[in-house]
């Protein structure tokens, strides 16, 4: 509130203002239309910097998990048809082709029905949805990685490829689809019903901006982690050989942000309240 009664004083004239719209000066005196535009701004901000955690398991769907892939039995359902790693990734896609339609044409107005809310849930609803589909991709990410490491480790063999088949890393990258559907859509649906209609591609641009900045966040996390394991002659967690690392600790990780970036989500979330978007 008290930021909202200075930014008022923007659009105060003084007594010695010049009122005439040739002459005034952009900086000393705005106009309301500016002055609201930018509290709408300012009021989803706290949810945009929510987004920036959020979107660090998606960075990752392409690195470490590939390596996890390598490591496993990849022939599909026990044919000789083995996939391909980096294809394995593509779970994800077929994933939002397939739930993403279902979602809008049957589950939303299932839900819209119980809840009386346009499209079953509000936009900061679903991305809390995302959020937790983010925290639940790492968690069984790390899971799998821990079982697929000890099998790996117990065998002898030169490879190092653990009798486990590559499918288990399936629920992953599902959690992730459902992460996107979630919390990349709601986060697009939310910025474009806060913003006002001359600031829809500002809020736009603000969901790949987040993206961008969770890629260099994730990158500060993978360097501080490969810093900190590998003093004292110790091995690296994120090893180039799996096997020898610790990739689950990583996963658990980034879970365990994610639990502490939900918490204030949540926060601010519950004193988030909608506002009526101004018309240019």
């Amino acid at each position: 509130m008290f930021n909202h009664l200075y930014l008022n004083k923007a659009a105060l004239v003084m007594k010695d203002e010049n009122i005439d719209e040739s002459s005034r000066n952009p900086w000393r005196l705005c106009s309301v239309q500016q002055v609201e535009e930018l509290k709408c701004l300012l009021r989803i901000i706290p949810i945009w910097v929510t987004s920036i955690i959020v979107n660090i398991p998606i960075a990752q769907q392409g690195i470490f998990p590939i390596s996890q892939a390598l490591k496993m039995d990849r022939h599909l359902f026990g044919t000789n048809f083995e996939i391909p790693a980096g294809s394995i990734s593509s779970i994800t896609l077929v994933t939002i082709g397939i739930f993403l339609p279902l979602y809008d044409k049957m589950i939303a107005p299932q839900i819209e029905k119980i809840t009386k809310k346009e499209g079953g849930l509000t936009t900061l609803q679903r991305i809390g949805l995302g959020h937790v589909s983010g925290i639940l991709s790492m968690l069984f990410a790390g899971l799998v990685e821990r079982r697929r490491r000890n099998l790996a480790n117990s065998l002898s063999s030169s490879d190092g490829i653990a009798p486990l088949s590559a499918m288990w890393l399936s629920p992953l990258f599902i959690f992730i689809a459902f992460c996107h559907i979630f919390q990349t859509v709601g986060h697009t649906e939310f910025f474009n019903k806060e913003s006002p209609t001359s600031m829809k591609s500002i809020a736009n641009s603000l969901l790949s901006l987040n993206v961008a900045i969770a890629s260099y966040v994730s990158s500060i996390i993978v360097n501080t982690v490969h810093d900190l394991t590998m003093k004292h002659g110790q091995h690296d967690w994120l090893d180039n050989d799996i096997n020898k690392g610790r990739l689950e600790n990583f996963y658990f990780i980034i879970a365990a942000l994610g639990v502490l970036n939900m918490g204030y989500f949540i926060f601010r979330a519950r004193s988030y309240s909608y506002v009526a978007i101004l018309k240019a």
